[in-house]
């Protein structure tokens, strides 16, 4: 197996590095040309799928009663709600994230360049998580 492997990307063949290029290429035309194409057509046809179903199913608990209509709204209530709430603990896991990529950056960059101060660009992902945080935290509306 390594004969093979050594005769795709090896330089000292005819070819030379032809192996290389075929295979990146080849794993960029199945990534850019197949994959995301076809993931991201299933993901719209999915979201496309939820919203007829829930169109569907609003429509038929109000025709259903007639407290159908107040059903109805507290069901659009609760559902904004559970997505505002959602959206706003994907905010705090995403600057808790950015704020630990900004330190083992600010670290990591120390660590590898004592001479200049190329560590505070570490301070870019940390601010960002920090300004999600606040956001979260104290700008945005209460749930309620």
């Amino acid at each position: 197996m390594t004969h093979l492997v050594l005769a795709l990307f090896g330089s000292d063949d005819v070819f030379g590095s032809f192996g290389l290029w075929a295979f990146l290429a080849v794993g960029a035309l199945a990534l850019f040309g197949i994959f995301l194409p076809i993931t991201t057509w299933l993901e719209s046809r999915r979201k496309e799928r939820e919203a007829f179903y829930q169109a569907e199913t609003v429509r038929r608990v109000a025709e259903a009663s007639g407290d159908g209509a107040k059903a109805t709204v507290e069901l659009l209530r609760e559902q904004s709600r559970q997505e505002r709430s959602k959206r706003r603990e994907g905010m705090k896991i995403g600057g808790l994230i950015n704020i630990g990529v900004g330190v083992g950056l600010l670290v990591f960059l120390h660590a590898l360049v004592h001479d200049a101060p190329v560590y505070l660009c570490g301070m870019i992902p940390g601010l960002i998580g920090v300004a999600m945080l606040s956001y979260v935290y104290f700008l945005a509306a209460p749930l309620e």
